[in-house]
């Protein structure tokens, strides 16, 4: 059945808005994220204290808007959350989550300014050293760690 309305489909040769139209109404949707591994000029690592996570320190991150480009998402995230401007830089690792319908994209990245500003989703921040690292969860510690592998000279 499938098979015979995508060849309905494709002979009909509708307008490429339309075509998205009608796909937006048929196809499951989910939700896009965006996290950072955000480093300062020592290599420490930017986190979040956040106010609705069960492990209140976390790498900064968020959902992307409709249109966004997921560098200009993830960067649009810290700004707003805390005032901290910051370059993105590199795709790190895209994880899928089949059990909420949602696909995540790491990135690393560098700050390059801003002051920081408490929020009601960020109550402080920090540039920890991978030694002194809170509690994170354990998933955040692979990206870290996944990163600054990527900075270590290749013997």
């Amino acid at each position: 059945m499938k098979s015979l309305l995508a060849k309905i489909y494709k002979a009909l040769h509708l307008p490429k808005n339309l075509q998205l139209s009608i796909m937006n109404l048929t196809q499951d949707r989910f939700l896009v994220g965006v996290t950072g591994v955000i480093l300062d000029s020592d290599n420490k690592i930017l986190l979040f204290k956040h106010t609705y996570r069960s492990h209140s320190w976390s790498l900064p991150g968020g959902y992307l808007k409709s249109g966004e480009h997921p560098r200009e998402g993830l960067e649009r995230e810290i700004l707003e959350e805390s005032g901290l401007v910051v370059s993105v830089d590199e795709s790190v690792k895209t994880r899928t989550d089949r059990e909420f319908a949602r696909l995540d994209l790491c990135y690393t990245g560098v700050l390059i300014g801003g002051e920081f500003t408490p929020t009601h989703e960020v109550t402080e921040y920090g540039f920890f050293a991978v030694d002194q690292l809170p509690l994170l969860r354990q998933n955040q510690v692979f990206l870290i760690d996944l990163v600054l592998k990527s900075l270590s000279p290749k013997v």
